[in-house]
């Protein structure tokens, strides 16, 4: 957890007394403004869509819901750079949607480049961050405490703002802290909107290999932001419990029926689907086709596949591991050493992908050159960059675990360890599955971390996406992007299937 900012202080200490400037000239808070703006817009947006669907797919009679449930995760795969593509050709200037229109006499679409597209690209694919959690949260909620606001008179949006909404407050902030700190590591959306970001002002310096101090000491900055957005997150999050208050509390939730708002929120469900799934898969269904009957070649993308379930699975798996004790030292022993390792473990997931790989070519390559450029690396390399979602997930179904059911198994006779890998541990199993579905999803389409570390030859799916759409071989493109969406589909059933028992 500590070789990214170790490295980052090295590179930026060649700066001296120099990095000051660099950090305060008018150029890099002008970046900070930006990337500040956006980080707000998008994590707002995607808070609102994430609770409204969540609590839509879990609580209420909305139509489908198991369905939505499983396609409102899936944007999560689609590759933010594939995505701001998709929305160019078909928005930007002379895009698909203006040359369709421009016979009704209309010229120009509202301007999609800068912070509107950068903005609506992200929050589209990164509202299941919340979505994922709050589910988890809602799934492990006291309905006790909701049956008894109704038994004293208030209406459902009382109960809701006033009871439901408090309990989801962990799990709301520790996703939107994973969208925050993604929307400040992203490179693909904002380069291809020209929407200039910490991130892409870090990426320029170090494609110009000439000075990465520069490039650091930007990174550096970055991981301030990040610390401070922790440091706002634990500071929401606050210091009250959200355990069921008895164990006679844990009975089957209740459906709140929408009534007359059932199909008007079917349709806001569908609306969410169609815009950050349908509308792209249809784009890349229309490029395979043409692809195809061109004659383009698609036969190398089944041992990408492979390649990549491989890396993302193990990933996945030390992830959810790693996760729990950070989670525990969070939860059940807050302390200053505690907090550290925690602040720590997210790191990784501010800075871009290039940082890190960068921060472990240079360790490897110093310290352990037979690790260099092989799948060990890799998976570490991902654990690093993902283990916050992880954590952040197993925290919140953590805090909703009254520790006095521990006390009572070790009033039973039972070690701690035992309490907790009786008691605790089960208890923790949907929080656990949705941290480690996230960072499957992620991992699969990770490119700058996969391009640098990867072994000779080992090619992904995300990496075959961005040859393939650097060469212009739309086909390819399209049924890598497509296939990446086919593979994320059964973990993502697997998990709402868990969530039910």
């Amino acid at each position: 957890m500590l070789l990214p900012p170790v490295y980052l202080g090295v590179r930026a200490a060649d700066a001296g007394s120099g990095i000051v400037d660099i950090l305060l000239n008018t150029r890099t808070l002008a970046i900070l403004a930006r990337t500040l703006v956006l980080v707000a817009v998008v994590t707002v947006a995607c808070v609102s869509l994430g609770v409204a669907l969540a609590w839509l797919t879990v609580r209420t009679d909305l139509p489908l819901r198991r369905t939505f449930a499983v396609l409102t995760a899936l944007p999560l795969v689609i590759p933010s750079y594939l995505f701001a593509r998709l929305l160019v050709i078909t928005l930007g200037p002379k895009g698909t949607l203006q040359g369709w229109l421009e016979p009704l006499g209309v010229e120009r679409l509202p301007e999609i480049f800068g912070l509107p597209g950068a903005a609506l690209t992200l929050s589209l694919l990164s509202f299941p961050y919340v979505l994922l959690p709050v589910r988890a949260a809602l799934l492990r909620s006291d309905p006790s405490l909701e049956e008894a606001s109704r038994g004293l008179g208030r209406g459902g949006w009382t109960t809701f703002m006033g009871v439901t909404l408090p309990m989801l407050r962990p799990a709301i902030a520790a996703g939107a802290l994973l969208v925050a700190l993604y929307t400040m590591s992203d490179f693909g959306a904002v380069s291809l909107l020209r929407y200039q970001t910490f991130t892409w002002a870090i990426y320029i310096q170090y494609e110009s290999l000439i000075d990465r101090t520069v490039a650091a000491a930007l990174s550096l900055a970055l991981v301030s932001l990040a610390l401070t957005l922790l440091f706002l997150e634990t500071r929401t999050r606050g210091r009250a419990e959200y355990f069921r208050s008895s164990p006679g509390a844990a009975r089957a939730l209740s459906v709140v029926r929408l009534g007359r708002w059932r199909w008007p929120a079917a349709g806001f469900a569908a609306g969410v689907v169609a815009l950050s799934l349908a509308a792209p898969i249809a784009i890349l269904l229309f490029w395979v086709v043409r692809g195809l009957g061109a004659g383009e070649s698609l036969s190398l993308l089944w041992s990408n596949t492979a390649n990549t379930l491989s890396v993302a699975v193990l990933a996945a798996m030390v992830a959810a591991a790693a996760g729990i004790p950070v989670a525990v030292l969070a939860v059940r022993y807050p302390s200053r050493a505690s907090t550290a390792i925690e602040r720590l473990a997210y790191v990784g997931f501010a800075l871009p992908g290039v940082a890190v790989a960068l921060a472990f070519v240079f360790f490897a390559l110093a310290l352990a050159p037979a690790v260099y450029q092989t799948t060990l690396l890799l998976v570490v390399a991902y654990v690093m960059l993902f283990l916050p979602a992880a954590v952040g997930a197993t925290q919140a179904a953590l805090r909703q675990v009254s520790p006095r059911l521990e006390e009572a198994a070790r009033g039973l006779g039972k070690t701690p360890g035992q309490a907790f890998r009786l008691v605790t541990l089960p208890l923790l199993g949907r929080g656990v599955l949705a941290g480690a579905a996230l960072v499957l999803l992620l991992t699969m389409k990770e490119l700058p971390a996969t391009l640098i570390l990867a072994p000779p030859g080992f090619t992904t799916l995300a990496t075959s996406i961005w040859s393939a759409d650097t060469e212009a071989f739309f086909a390819r493109t399209a049924a890598g992007a497509l296939l990446l969406v086919l593979v994320a589909v059964p973990p993502v059933v697997f998990l709402v299937a868990r969530e039910r028992r």
